[in-house]
This record gives C-alpha cells, structure tokens and sequence, in this order.
C-alpha cells in the first residue's frame, strides 16, 4: 500500500469529511497514518489487519477506563474500507520533550498493575515473524545465517516456555521503548497499542536491558529506567533467555530487507556475526 492508494481509502472512508485531500501523513508501513485537525487517521495495509485494529480500540477503551495515560480512540469500532481497516483516534498536543527511559518506566508501572481485561489478549509471540522475514531475505543471506537464526528460534523458543517469572504475568505493552511513549503538556502517555499482550511482564523490562546492551543506551539513562521501575530485570536468571529471543527475532527482522538495502545486509552481518561469536559488546544499530 503506498501512500496514493492511503488517501483514497481515507477519502472513501469520510471521517475527515473535507480535510482528507490534504490530512498530513505521519507514517506509513504496515498502517498508514494521517494527521487533520484534532484527529488521526490510521488506514491498516490490508483486511487481514481487522482484528488487530478491532482488538487495538478494545485496549485503547480499557485504558481509558482504568486512568492509563494512552492515546484515545475518537471512535471505539473499525471502518473496513475497500478492504482496509481505518481506525480514528484523538489527535496528541505536540511533544513538550523527548520520552526518557524514565517516563517508559512510570507508564509501565502503571500497566503492570492491571488485572486481565474481559476480552482476550494474546501472548507476546517475540519469535513469530522469524520465519516470514527470513523467507523475505532470499538469497541476500548467507543460507547458513539462516538455519542458524532457525535453530536459535527454537531453542529460545523452549526456553521460553519453561521460565519462572519474578513478576506475576498479566498485560503488558509488549514493545516497551521510549519511542512509543509521547510527552505532551500533561505528561507522558503511551502510544501504538498494537502490540499488547498478556504475558511475563519480563518481555517488558528485556526490551530496555538490551538496548543497553546492544543499542548504546547510557548506562546513567539505564539506571534511571530502573529506578523509575523499581527492579532491574537483569537480576532475574530467566533475563538472558528473553535476550536471546529478542536478539534473534530482532536479526531476522533486518534480514528481511537485505534484498533491496546494502545497509541492511551490512547490519544483519554483524548482527548475525554477534550472536555467533557469543560476544555480547557488540554495537547494533537501530534500523
């Protein structure tokens, strides 16, 4: 879906009435996003995307019922339009800073402590997409790489299953980085609910740990995550087993876009290189 084809659904979609021709576009990936007025406009790729769109206005109304500082839905049911699902939210105030660690870190205390809502929430499948995106990178990799990414799926995939959470399980955000929290006017809040599960709260913590770890996040901004939070997760002995799953989906996701990009083959190499060596000190870069 390019953003041509966006517009027009968002046009056939007429939430915007008038404005639609010329909504600003945010984003555009698996939804495209567009801004008019006080709203936003998320039009999903395809009609495959209906019940996450569905199940991402149910947490987005749960949320709003138990206090949790999150985007808004502006209307609580999807539009399937010309086999795209659009979805209207509440248009955020500009961002008075950037999100910090910190402010990830108060709004996931806050989610921790909710009960399970009445409707079903998945598990956080972290290695789930490692099959379709190593399909996508072909030949660009090395066949090799890929049955190793393979054979380090399931192995953390077991792994996985048979951990002690410290944390009781329940709902979590499921892709827990200051990127997905806004600062406006009155505070932090959470945004992109796509991702929520109800699993080891842990996936939640790992997510920081590992851009510590890998990414070159400050160990100071590290600590402050922590403090904010109240339990650093890498004191738990089941912390490297969601690492390695991270780090293994994580690989397997750049894989998908070597074919077209030098970059991205580039950072799968050492992404790849890494994890075979065991050398945790290795740089990843965002991508």
């Amino acid at each position: 879906m390019d953003e041509a084809r966006a517009r027009d659904v968002l046009i056939a979609a007429g939430v915007l009435s008038g404005a639609a021709r010329d909504a600003r576009l945010l984003a555009l990936g698996e939804n495209a996003v567009f801004a008019a007025g006080d709203l936003v406009v998320k039009v999903g790729r395809d009609a495959e995307l209906l019940g996450r769109a569905r199940r991402e206005l149910d947490i987005a109304v749960w949320l709003a019922e138990a206090d949790v500082p999150a985007v808004r839905a502006a209307e609580t049911k999807p539009l399937l339009v010309e086999g795209h699902p659009v979805t209207v939210w509440h248009r955020l105030p500009d961002p008075v800073r950037p999100a910090e660690p910190r402010d990830l870190a108060e709004l996931l205390r806050v989610v921790h402590a909710l009960p399970t809502p009445d409707f079903a929430l998945p598990r956080r499948e972290l290695l789930g997409g490692v099959e379709r995106w190593l399909r996508l990178a072909g030949d660009a990799i090395d066949p090799a790489d890929a049955a190793y990414l393979r054979e380090r799926r399931d192995g953390f995939a077991a792994a996985a299953a048979g951990l002690t959470p410290h944390l009781p399980p329940g709902p979590i955000h499921g892709d827990a980085l200051p990127r997905n929290v806004h600062v406006g006017p009155d505070g932090p809040v959470l945004v992109d609910l796509e991702t929520f599960s109800a699993d080891l709260r842990e996936h939640d913590l790992v997510v920081m740990a590992l851009s510590r770890d890998r990414y070159g996040l400050p160990a100071a901004a590290y600590r402050s995550f922590v403090e904010a939070y109240g339990w650093d997760v890498r004191e738990w002995e089941g912390c490297s087993v969601l690492r390695g799953a991270r780090e293994t989906a994580s690989c397997a996701w750049v894989a998908q876009h070597a074919p077209s990009n030098p970059k991205a083959l580039a950072e799968f190499g050492r992404r790849v290189a890494s994890l075979r060596e065991g050398d945790e000190t290795v740089r990843w870069y965002a991508f």
